[in-house]
C-alpha cells in the first residue's frame, strides 16, 4: 500500500552497517529509493548487494562524511539514478577515544568532532538545495544519541559533539519548517552495532596524528564494560521500525528507550531549579519580566 515515503529518495550515510542499513531495508521497504553512502568500500558493496537482493532500489557511494566535495557527489548520483533526493539521514558516526579530560588527545577529540558534527552539517548542507528544489518537502534526520541528552564520563567528544547535533536539528527545524523540510534528531540509548569498533574505519589523516601512546587512557574495565553495553543493545532492525514510525508522526525528537524518561526528567528538574535560583536573585530576577525570543 502506497505511503508518504513510496518513490521517495533517501540518502544515508553509515549505510553499509549497524543502524544505517537497517534503516536503509526499513526505508526500503517502504517503497523509498535508497541510496548509502560509506567510508567502507567493501562492506557498502555487500550492502549493495543485499539490499538488491531484498527488491530495493539501492545505489552505493563511497563517502567520508568528513569530506564535503565527496557529499555533493553522493547528492548527484542520488539525483542521477533518482531524479529528486526527499530525505538525508545523517546517521555515519564514531565512538571517539576514551579517555580521563586530563589526557584527552586533542587529534581525537578532531576526529569525533569532523565526523559525529562536521559530517552532520556537511550532509545537510549538500543535500538541503534538492531538498527544497522541487517543492514536495522532505526530511532531514540526524543521528545523535540518548549522551547528547546528558554527559557521561569519559565520553566527553562523544557527548559533546551528539549534544551539538541535538541543538542544531532544533535550529535546521525551525529553519527549514516554511519548506515543508521535517527534521528529526534520533537519540537512541544502546544499539547492537559496531559503534566501539569505530576506530576499524578511522581515516590516515587522524590515524597519523593521534599517538598510541595517549589512547585510551582509562582502565581496561571501563572499556569493556561499555563495550558489553552495547552488545547487549536493542536490534538496528527495531530501532528502524521505530525511526519510521516516529517519522510518520512528525517527531522532533526520536526516543527508542523510554526506560531513560526519568533520567532525562530529573536533568529537566535541575534547570527549573536553576532558573528558579536565577528568578529568585537580585542581581537577575528582574529579567523574568523581559519579552522571550522563540521560534
Amino acid at each position: 500500500m502506497p505511503n508518504q515515503f513510496t518513490g521517495k529518495t533517501v540518502i544515508i550515510s553509515g549505510g553499509a552497517g549497524g543502524i544505517g542499513l537497517a534503516l536503509a531495508r526499513e526505508l526500503g521497504a517502504n517503497g523509498m529509493n535508497v541510496v548509502i553512502a560509506d567510508i567502507d568500500q567493501v562492506q557498502l558493496a555487500t550492502a549493495e548487494a543485499s539490499l538488491r537482493d531484498s527488491d530495493v532500489k539501492v545505489v552505493a557511494c563511497p563517502l567520508d562524511v568528513t569530506d564535503f566535495e565527496q557529499w555533493q557527489a553522493v547528492v548527484s548520483e542520488a539525483k542521477k539514478h533518482f531524479g529528486k533526493v526527499h530525505m538525508v539521514v545523517n546517521n555515519a558516526g564514531v565512538g571517539g577515544l576514551p579517555s580521563r579530560l586530563e589526557d584527552a588527545n586533542h587529534d581525537a577529540w578532531r576526529w569525533a568532532i569532523d565526523v559525529n558534527l562536521m559530517g552532520v552539517v556537511y550532509g545537510a548542507q549538500a543535500a538541503t538545495p534538492s531538498l527544497k528544489e522541487h517543492g514536495e518537502g522532505g526530511w532531514i534526520i540526524n543521528v545523535a544519541s540518548m549522551a547528547g541528552m546528558g554527559g557521561m564520563p569519559y565520553a566527553d567528544a562523544y557527548c559533546a559533539t551528539k549534544a551539538a547535533v541535538v541543538s542544531l536539528s532544533e535550529g535546521w527545524a525551525a529553519e527549514l519548517k516554511p519548506f515543508g523540510i521535517h527534521v528529526s534528531v534520533l537519540c537512541p540509548a544502546f544499539v547492537k552495532t559496531q559503534i566501539h569498533n569505530s576506530h576499524r574505519n578511522m581515516q590516515e589523516k587522524y590515524k597519523s596524528a593521534i599517538k598510541q601512546s595517549t589512547a585510551p587512557t582509562v582502565d581496561a574495565d571501563v572499556i569493556k564494560g561499555a563495550a558489553a553495553l552495547v552488545e547487549a543493545g536493542i536490534p538496528p532492525e527495531l530501532l528502524a521500525k521505530r525511526v519510521v514510525e516516529a517519522v510518520a508522526s512528525k517527531q522532533r525528537y526520536i526516543f527508542t528507550h523510554p526506560n531513560y524518561r526519568n533520567d532525562i526528567a530529573a536533568r529537566g528538574s535541575r534547570l527549573d531549579d536553576a532558573f528558579a535560583d536565577a528568578q529568585a536573585s537580585p542581581l537577575v530576577g528582574h529579567l523574568i519580566n523581559e519579552k522571550v525570543t522563540s521560534f
